[in-house]
């Protein structure tokens, strides 16, 4: 759990030490602050006390997000050949991949934690379900910790950011409206499956206010999926260089 911990806490100073951290917090503060109190369906036009309109727009904003968070998680490591001597120390894969997993989640919580005066305010303005509201957070972090962990995977998988990147979002639309466009169209057990597959069915669940222990088992079985792949990818890149 220390070198968790260690890996963690250095990812995250480099996070704040470069502008990642910080161009991460103001786009999605940009984003999410214009779409939900000045333009389109925002609070105001639709007259309801709701945070409906952030959590949609801040869904869409940490698809894009994240695969620019964790593309040089792994991948930046490997270039410098950093990685190589982390995993020739006593530091399992899997340690390396929860405290990559931990600094981005870590950094994720805080950009949410950013949007609390906008909750106080919606509550101050109306009558807010606070229980939805909350479910709606629970679910962003959920659906977060399903796209940090593929895009660890992605980067584990080569050492140049870009391509990190690239495979990370294209994995991440699949998932996030691939699948749900494809079962729109698709009817049986195979059309129940692909909606099932779709983190936008799940987190639309969620943010309605409702907590079905089918979507938690969705979000804790993707998330693990991904972390165990990214530590197999560099188990055998250990092994391959024993």
């Amino acid at each position: 759990m220390r070198a968790v911990l260690l890996i963690a806490r250095k990812d995250l100073a480099s996070f704040f030490d470069s502008t990642m951290a910080y161009l991460v917090i103001i786009a999605f503060l940009g984003v999410t602050g214009f779409f939900t109190w000045w333009f389109g369906n925002d609070i105001f036009l639709r007259g309801t006390a709701d945070l409906a309109t952030f959590f949609h727009v801040a869904n869409w904003s940490l698809f894009i997000l994240i695969p620019a968070l964790t593309m040089r998680t792994l991948a930046e490591e490997r270039r410098s050949g950093t990685l190589d001597l982390l995993l020739a120390r006593a530091v399992a894969p899997g340690q390396v991949v929860a405290g990559k997993f931990l600094a981005c989640m870590v950094l994720i919580a805080l950009t949410l934690a950013c949007t609390l005066p906008w909750y106080a305010t919606v509550a101050w303005l109306g009558p807010l379900d606070h229980g939805a509201a909350a479910c709606g957070y629970l679910g962003l972090l959920l659906m977060s910790a399903c796209y940090v962990a593929l895009g660890t995977f992605a980067s584990s998988l080569t050492a140049n950011q870009v391509t990190a990147f690239v495979v990370a979002l294209l994995c991440m639309a699949l998932f996030h409206f691939g699948t749900s466009v494809v079962a729109a169209n698709t009817t049986g057990r195979v059309g129940e499956l692909l909606r099932y597959l779709s983190t936008g069915t799940h987190f639309e669940s969620m943010g309605r206010g409702v907590i079905d222990s089918r979507d938690l088992t969705f979000f804790i079985t993707f998330t693990l999926a991904g972390l165990l792949l990214a530590g197999h990818q560099l188990a055998r890149r250990r092994a391959s260089h024993a």
